[in-house]
């Protein structure tokens, strides 16, 4: 009954999910999208279909790559599914990116590139990582933002923010709205900023005096 299950495919679909566990693991604890259950499903299919194209082909005849390069428009289809366009911002890139990563080392695990799988693992967890930590300590990515500004009614300063949002600071606004009203002028806006634009921001509306709250649009 068991004639089709050999020790050696046991350990091809164990490998595909500790390594799609480990990516899954990175992406749990940054609270994405495509977590731990996914990558290890997307993982261990990518694997299977790999082994079934791989003996279909030698039991039946036929090409061996038949069965295993549909997985790649298969993967294209989930990876869609976490890309999100919300209030002008796309994110889910780096999820998507990754699904595909995932699936590419399952594949490499069914072939038997193990020693492939585990260094391309290894890769990704370092770009994910590592990179990440870089990008966020030196303010390389972008973060949607949304600022509340509150002004006296005594003061017109709207000019002279909305000048140095867009022109001085070069921040990409994807919604502004000024209202006024006898208790002064309120300004918000939603924008794409990276930490030193945010900085840089928050310290000009202080010499200008005018209170700022910014909190993150993403949950």
């Amino acid at each position: 009954m068991l004639h089709d299950l050999s020790l050696y495919i046991v350990g091809k679909l164990l490998l595909a999910a500790f390594l799609g566990g480990l990516v899954g693991i990175e992406r749990s604890l940054r609270h994405k999208p495509a977590g731990l259950r996914t990558m290890m499903l997307i993982a261990i299919g990518s694997a299977l279909y790999t082994i079934i194209s791989y003996e279909a082909a030698g039991s039946f005849g036929g090409d061996h790559t038949r069965i295993a390069a549909q997985i790649i428009p298969g993967i294209g289809f989930i990876g869609a599914g976490v890309v999100i366009r919300d209030a002008g911002s796309v994110t889910g890139i780096t999820s998507a990116a990754t699904i595909f990563m995932i699936a590419s080392v399952g594949m490499a695990v069914g072939s038997g590139m193990s020693v492939t799988a585990i260094f391309t693992t290894l890769l990704l967890l370092t770009a994910l990582e590592i990179l990440g930590t870089f990008e966020d300590r030196f303010g390389l990515r972008a973060r949607g933002m949304s600022f509340f500004l509150m002004m006296p009614a005594e003061t017109s300063l709207v000019e002279q923010i909305h000048k140095i949002v867009l022109q001085d600071i070069g921040i990409r606004v994807q919604r502004w709205k000024t209202q006024a009203s006898p208790n002064g002028t309120t300004i918000e806006f939603d924008a794409e900023v990276s930490v030193r634009q945010e900085r840089d921001l928050l310290a000009r509306l202080e010499v200008l005096k005018v209170p700022c709250e910014a909190r993150s649009t993403k949950p």
